[in-house]
């Protein structure tokens, strides 16, 4: 037991707290980490990164990315020391990953990849590859490649702070507090459109990750190793989803960010063409094309994004009609079931580390003794679970602190992207090409065109409508 809570998984619980209690006083005011570098969307590298709050925005972008290394040197190497661990290799090893990690999350910040098309106009671009600001990580992906496959002696440097699995489950962890705070705002939404929402979060997601599951089982021959993280990646929210279910069931780490790279580049499709869809066939049904962006594109980012699209398109196409919309529903309802499908990320994980537990790989006739279930849980879990009910509870109770609180989950957000990047980057740098190509990668991409195009679409479709049929925003215009 000592060496369980010894381990990578709950030093990525303690971490994950540790940055969530050094934000929090922003609740009351007191912004501690507020100077901690963002990645902006840039045309000029001088505005890629400005700190996280305006309070700090004095402070040059530069100085304030060099303080982010510095904060995440010292509780990282703080943790490896515990851990007994050798700090000056990991600090040597960790500076090269955290600024080639940083760096390629910049570049995918740039204007002409990550601008979504509803703020093109804004930046005055005409075109962009519309990938959001996660090219960042796949950037750092091919970053890690070409280090790991091109430059081993580089590799072999960086190679003590090669820690992909305890980088991820950190951002995992820290996306607990985000995801309570955001859950107890949706509380006060119309009780309709959450109960809709859920309902059909819970029927879509069930019939998704089986159909792939059993697709890429059956008929791609995949084993479940990486069945189970793609399953995951494509029937909830991409990068966290896959990452998490592969934990759980002991899987590569190789495995599920190559899905979520799959799901990031497929995401910039979803996001040009169903916008235009909705808007020529569900005019009618605003909201039932709001929860179909929801449910059927998998980013975050690329999920918010073509929701704005959505709105926007049908909003100036009820206008023609003499009908003005109230403005935020269409938005509102897109976001509200992208959260409670990140909510179900956690309870995923806890299902699969059983079956896998009790089930999969269990030898026949014997039973699992408890401690090696409890090992086999994904640790980073519970602290998922603690930072998500902690939050929510406090910012129910206390409902004067919401504002406070977002300000402070908010603080986070930026470690957690670095903390991703990271990963991306240090799984790259340990990936072998020839190896990947022979497990199956382009059988990997066509798994997900035939699910995304073959019943992802059309059954996300199919409940939004069930749902959110004859739903429609508030109207504040009746004739132009």
């Amino acid at each position: 037991m000592r060496s369980w809570f010894n381990s990578e998984d709950w030093f990525a619980v303690w971490l994950g707290i540790a940055v969530v209690l050094i934000a929090l006083p922003a609740a009351a005011g007191v912004d501690l980490l507020g100077w901690v570098a963002t990645p902006k969307v840039w045309l000029n590298v001088g505005d890629a990164v400005r700190p996280a709050s305006a309070a700090y925005a004095g402070l040059p972008g530069v100085v304030s990315l060099f303080l982010t290394y510095l904060l995440l040197l010292g509780l990282l190497g703080a943790c490896v020391a515990l851990r007994r661990l050798d700090v000056k290799a990991f600090a040597v090893g960790f500076t090269g990953v955290f600024w080639l990690s940083a760096l390629s999350l910049v570049l995918g910040h740039y204007a002409y990849i990550a601008q979504t098309t509803d703020k093109r106009a804004a930046m005055g671009i005409s075109w962009s590859m519309g990938l959001t600001g996660e090219a960042g990580f796949l950037v750092a992906l091919l970053a890690g490649l070409f280090v790991g496959n091109v430059l081993p002696r580089s590799a072999a440097r960086l190679a003590p702070a090669a820690r992909s699995e305890w980088f991820i489950k950190t951002a995992i962890v820290l996306l607990g507090a985000g995801l309570g705070v955001k859950a107890a705002a949706a509380s006060g939404l119309v009780s309709s459109i959450m109960f809709r929402g859920f309902a059909a979060i819970v029927e879509a997601y069930l019939i998704y990750w089986a159909l792939v599951y059993f697709i890429a089982r059956k008929y791609f021959k995949f084993s479940r190793e990486w069945a189970a993280p793609l399953a995951s990646g494509i029937s909830i929210c991409g990068v966290s989803a896959a990452i998490t279910t592969g934990a759980a069931i002991r899987a590569r780490p190789i495995v599920p960010v190559m899905v979520s790279s799959l799901v990031v580049i497929f995401s910039v499709f979803e996001l040009l063409i169903l916008p235009l869809a909705a808007r020529e066939f569900l005019s009618d049904e605003p909201l039932v094309a709001a929860a179909w962006m929801g449910l059927a594109v998998k980013t975050d980012g690329a999920a918010v994004a073509s929701g704005a699209v959505t709105e926007a398109l049908i909003n100036a196409r009820a206008l023609e009609g003499g009908v003005a919309y109230e403005p935020g529903w269409m938005l509102t309802t897109t976001t509200t079931v992208k959260v409670f499908i990140d909510l179900f990320i956690g309870v995923w994980a806890m299902v699969l580390s059983l079956v896998w537990a009790y089930g999969i790989e269990r030898e026949a006739g014997a039973r699992p003794p408890v401690l090696e279930v409890l090992k086999r849980f994904p640790a980073f879990v519970l602290g998922y679970f603690a930072l998500f009910l902690g939050f929510l509870a406090l910012a129910l109770t206390r409902p004067d602190l919401a504002g406070g609180l977002s300000a402070a989950t908010a603080r986070t957000e930026p470690l957690r992207g670095l903390f991703f990047a990271m990963t991306f980057f240090t799984i790259g740098m340990a990936a072998d090409l020839k190896r990947l190509w022979a497990e199956g990668i382009g059988r990997l991409a066509l798994v997900y065109v035939v699910s995304l195009a073959g019943f992802i679409i059309w059954i996300g479709l199919a409940i939004s409508w069930l749902f959110f049929h004859g739903a429609r925003p508030p109207i504040i215009g009746g004739g132009l």
